[in-house]
């Protein structure tokens, strides 16, 4: 599955969000850490809606971005979540 992940910078460090997820972020003090926390906290949350019996939201396959709204120095990039991932 892949998730597209928006990383935002902040006094130095890093934070992401997924927006088909919502309340699922990370934080890094790198671009290449917050990618790599976010794909973990990917698969925990969807691990956590299975225990809960709640759907898992399928990953937004268009995407209408106006890089106009994005902010100054955000990203925004798709990180791909194996099953092995998938607690």
């Amino acid at each position: 599955m892949k998730y597209r992940i928006h990383i935002l910078p902040y006094h130095g460090d890093y934070s992401a969000m997924v927006p088909d997820l919502p309340g699922c972020i990370a934080a890094g003090s790198s671009i290449e850490e917050v990618r790599d926390l976010i794909a973990e906290a990917i698969g925990l949350h969807l691990d956590m809606r299975r225990q809960n019996g709640e759907p898992i939201p399928e990953p937004s396959q268009q995407v209408d971005l106006n890089v106009n709204d994005l902010e100054d120095g955000e990203l925004c990039m798709w990180v791909q979540v194996k099953e092995s991932q998938l607690v």
